[in-house]
């Protein structure tokens, strides 16, 4: 396993990211949690030692599956990292609350990292609100040796951040940003990382794989990467960009089963770096792939705990996307005929509440009323 310097830290190159466990059925509720700690067990005795998890990952149930399956090790073997929920307005009067309900649920006394989660357009006037205490009330914990390291993660773009470290930037000691070869230019993760740099705030990588796009890529593309390097998988290859980044601390992959954990551990044995004229030629990868008309949807399913009809919203994105960038076929019209009435895309009323807590800021309404009409 790689390490990396953080302060007087050595972090693991790759930390287990918990928004995407083995579950045991569709919902996202129901965590394998005989699947997490194997998975556990196996990072541990590999090396890795870095774990980030949140209040809203699996509706909740994250927090308690990974407290439970890190209580076995000795608290001082593993750096935990876990987030305010302030993707949702609803928690902003509620920092208090949340914070000791997080120590409670994941069976600790504190937190190593812990990040104002999701700073966004949404948000940034709640987080910088002084009558929400949130600052203030983290800034205390940290003083008293709850918090360890205190950060942020942001979705937004570059002036929402910029907003973020005016307020707070003296005091983030490193910073979470949606990173890989498509995001570099498609979100303008470059400009983020060089405010960065100047602040001498390291970077944490979050969807490093763009929630697995970027392992199941078409067979254009695939040619395109097997160009660069034929002895290496797309998955391998997207984590060398990333190591070739020098500002890049820390990388979080959303691992969801054991093989997809051994591969990726195999792939952080070694610190092998993409040529500079290799990076630049999977930025081109990059935006060439987002050159088609889809959507950045990520599948964090922060949608789908607020849409009142239930909807599988990720799904559907997919199969939107699939749809548009295929200009036609059979595959979305067979996925949704598979679905009942009352979960398609025309049953979306256009309450927007999925809207409000997108990471991503899609316009996740309108691609169902879309949707619905391309498969009239």
């Amino acid at each position: 396993m790689i390490y990396k310097d953080f302060q007087d830290l050595k972090l693991s190159a790759l930390g287990m990211g918990c928004m995407r466990l083995p579950l045991t059925s569709e919902n996202d509720s129901d965590v394998d949690e005989v699947q997490v700690a194997e998975m556990v067990e196996y990072s541990m005795k590999s090396g890795v030692n870095y774990y980030d998890t949140a209040w809203g990952y699996h509706n909740g149930n994250s927090e308690l599956a990974m407290g439970r399956a890190l209580k076995k090790y000795p608290r001082e073997s593993f750096y935990l990292a876990t987030k305010f929920p302030g993707y949702d307005a609803a928690n902003m009067t509620k920092v208090e609350e949340i914070f000791e309900k997080q120590l409670e649920k994941l069976q600790v006394e504190y937190f190593d990292f812990y990040l104002f989660h999701n700073v966004c357009e949404k948000n940034i006037d709640g987080y910088l609100d002084p009558a929400n205490g949130i600052h203030d009330y983290l800034m205390k914990q940290k003083e008293n040796g709850r918090i360890k390291h205190l950060g942020f993660s942001c979705h937004g773009t570059y002036e929402t951040m910029m907003r973020f470290l005016e307020a707070y930037g003296d005091t983030m000691e490193f910073c979470q940003i949606q990173l890989n070869y498509i995001d570099y230019d498609f979100q303008k993760a470059k400009d983020k990382i060089e405010e960065l740099r100047k602040r001498n705030i390291p970077v944490w990588v979050m969807e490093p794989l763009r929630g697995g796009k970027l392992c199941n890529v078409n067979d254009e593309t695939k040619a395109k990467l097997a160009g660069i390097n034929p002895d290496k998988t797309p998955t391998d290859l997207a984590f060398r960009f990333l190591q070739a980044i020098p500002e890049v601390t820390m990388i979080l992959s959303g691992m969801s089963n054991l093989e997809q954990m051994k591969q990726n551990i195999e792939t952080f044995a070694t610190d092998e770096p993409v040529s500079a004229a290799d990076f630049a030629n999977m930025r081109e990868i990059g935006l060439s792939m987002v050159g088609k008309k889809i959507l950045p949807c990520t599948a964090c399913r922060y949608c789908t705990s607020k849409c009142p009809m239930e909807l599988n919203i990720p799904w559907l994105i997919e199969l939107y996307n699939e749809h548009s960038a295929s200009e036609g076929g059979f595959i979305a019209p067979f996925g949704v005929s598979s679905l009942p009435e009352d979960k398609r895309p025309s049953a979306c009323i256009g309450c927007r509440s999925c809207e409000a807590v997108c990471p991503q800021s899609i316009k996740i309404s309108e691609a169902m009323a879309d949707f619905a009409e391309m498969l009239k």
